[in-house]
This record gives C-alpha cells, sequence and structure tokens, in this order.
C-alpha cells in the first residue's frame, strides 16, 4: 500500500521517484500503532527536507499522512515515509521546492534476526549524515559481500576508521563489556540513539580500526527493523557468543516505549 500525501499513490506519482532517485526517507517500525523513537523520525525527515531540498517540513501535516496510512492496521508492521518533489526535473534539481509525502506499509518481522557476517569495504557514503534514496553503492557492496560469502557490507573510511553497515549502524563490545559506537562519519540512526539513551551498558564513542577487531568481544548491528543484532564475524574474525551487554541492550531496546500515533 501506498499513499502520496494521504491519496492512493498512483504510476504517473511515482515515476518521478523511480526515474531521477532524488530524495529522503525514514524507515519506522510499528507494533500495534505505536513506534518507537517517533519523533526522531520525524526530526530526521525534518533536518533532511532542509538539506535536500532547502525547505522546512511540515511535521504535523507528515504525521497526519502517517496516522492516515496507519489507521486500522495491527499487529507489526514497516513503515516507510519518503519526502521527494514529483516535479523534480533531472536538468533543474535547484527547482524542487515542493516535496510530498509517500507513505508505504508492508509486513513487519521479528526483532534481533539470527547473526550476520560482514565483509569489510573501503567506502564512504555520499552525504553520510542523510537518510537519502541513493542506495545504489550501498547495495552494491551488499551484492558485492554476499557473492563472497559474506551477509553485508560494513564501510571503512581510506583512514582505516570502520564506520557503518550497508543499512545499519554498527556497535562493538570491548573485553570490559563497554559499548563502542565507532567515531566516523555515519547515518545517526534512530535505534542507535535510542540506545545511546540507555543508562546501562556503559557507552562510548571511539575510533575503531580493522586493526582493533581482533581485540572486541562482540559486534552487533542496529536498525529500526532488525533492532539489536549479533555480527557473528567481520571479515576473518569470528566472535564468541555475545556478551551480557548485548543483552542488557537489546532488553533495554525492548522496554523502551513506543510513541502512540
Amino acid at each position: 500500500m501506498a499513499e502520496l500525501n494521504g491519496k492512493p499513490a498512483t504510476l504517473e506519482d511515482l515515476q518521478s521517484l523511480a526515474l531521477t532517485n532524488y530524495g529522503h526517507f525514514t524507515s519506522m517500525r510499528m507494533e500495534d500503532g505505536t513506534i518507537r523513537g517517533l519523533s526522531l523520525h520525524l526530526d530526521r525527515l525534518a533536518r533532511d527536507c532542509h538539506i535536500v531540498f532547502g525547505v522546512e517540513l511540515d511535521r504535523e501535516r507528515t504525521l497526519d499522512y502517517i496516522r492516515k496510512a496507519a489507521d486500522g492496521v495491527t499487529g507489526v508492521a514497516g513503515l516507510r515515509v519518503t519526502v521527494f518533489d514529483p516535479e523534480l526535473d533531472m536538468g533543474r534539481p535547484s527547482d524542487a521546492e515542493d516535496p510530498h509525502i509517500l507513505v508505504n506499509l508492508r509486513p513487519g518481522g521479528a526483532l534481533s534476526p539470527s547473526p550476520l557476517t560482514a565483509k569489510t569495504f573501503t567506502f564512504t557514503r555520499d552525504n553520510a549524515e542523510v537518510k537519502h534514496i541513493g542506495l545504489h553503492p550501498q547495495l552494491r557492496l551488499r551484492r558485492d559481500a554476499q557473492l563472497a560469502g559474506f551477509d553485508d557490507a560494513v564501510f571503512v573510511e581510506p583512514d582505516g576508521r570502520i564506520s557503518e553497515g550497508g543499512t545499519w549502524n554498527l556497535g562493538f563490545v570491548d573485553q570490559d563489556g563497554t559499548v563502542i559506537w565507532p567515531d566516523a562519519p555515519v547515518l545517526p540512526g534512530t535505534t542507535m540513539l535510542l540506545l545511546r539513551s540507555l543508562e546501562a551498558p556503559k557507552q562510548i564513542t571511539a575510533p575503531v580500526r580493522l586493526a582493533d577487531v581482533p581485540n572486541m568481544a562482540a559486534a552487533f548491528a542496529t536498525n529500526t527493523t532488525i533492532g539489536v543484532r549479533t555480527v557473528s564475524a567481520l571479515d576473518d574474525v569470528q566472535f564468541p557468543q555475545g556478551p551480557p551487554a548485548l543483552d542488557a541492550l537489546r532488553e533495554g531496546y525492548v522496554g523502551i516505549p513506543g510513541d502512540r500515533l
């Protein structure tokens, strides 16, 4: 199901999005009409709209569109809000100043799926702080990782700092049980921000380089869809059974109440 500005989206409505691929989005997990970090998702949409289109997003109108699309939906669902201008001309992107709100709903899966393996690549996302819809580079590297026998890709800066996963934030746990969020250009994920608000376990932000990985006790992936997912291997480094800090993150995340739409 897809609605554009509160009305069923047509093929013509979506043509510009498909052909120009210019815009930004956020993805949420809805559980019986509630969304963890709803205000963070709206903050992201407003911030990115200013960066991508140079205009202020109408938060209340956007929230109304989300509520309308989600009305009557029960259980777990994935909800994606994409902001784009249907009138965008590829030759004049500077004229795009009327962003529309596209809301998609899809079935939602279980939190914390099975552990994943990841392969590292030297790569920096363009405008890493923006959740834009230009996903080709990430998906290409995800494909390369899968062809090499891994589940996904992890990005490494040219200076050797590890940053993030294909479509998720990456965290580590050191031998003392401290959670380390890599200090590098990353998308500030809403799940990561919610986890960082927890009082326990201890959390810090610090550079993590490839040479540091063998000394880590665990690695994990986070985003709205998966919650906290164990990373069982990064390149040729195998991580043992997850330490208590991972259980604390999972329990803490599940315990964060959702905001009612």
